[in-house]
């Protein structure tokens, strides 16, 4: 059975730092390009980074650079997600997604992030 089970949202200030996880079962994680995708209230589906091959291969959206680091150990089957500096307009469930062509076919229940003073 398939699972990806996110956990290490929740509530922070203007400013802070949160690190996500993405615990992955059922499939070949390793041989899978993994996805942290976002969805703001009242708003679709972002995605924010893609990573294959132990993390050596990595995307990152343009709107998370330099604040967002994606990583994945591949031993472990986790993904993680280190978000700093985090903002008002950050606030979203963040969710984790395996892509199997020509979709991302496995997704998580997701975890809220909610950036609030």
């Amino acid at each position: 059975q398939v699972q990806l089970v996110e956990s290490g949202g929740g509530l922070v200030q203007p400013g802070g730092s949160l690190r996500l996880s993405c615990a992955a079962s059922g499939f070949i994680f390793g041989s899978r390009w993994m996805f942290w995708v976002r969805q703001a209230p009242g708003k679709g589906l972002e995605w924010l980074s893609a990573l294959y091959n132990g993390g050596s291969d990595t995307y990152n959206a343009d709107s998370v650079k330099g604040r967002f680091t994606a990583s994945r150990d591949d031993a472990k089957n986790t993904l993680y997600l280190e978000m700093n500096h985090l903002q008002s307009e950050d606030t979203a469930v963040y969710y984790c997604a395996a892509w199997g062509e020509p979709t991302l076919d496995y997704w998580g229940r997701g975890t809220q992030v909610t950036v609030s003073s």
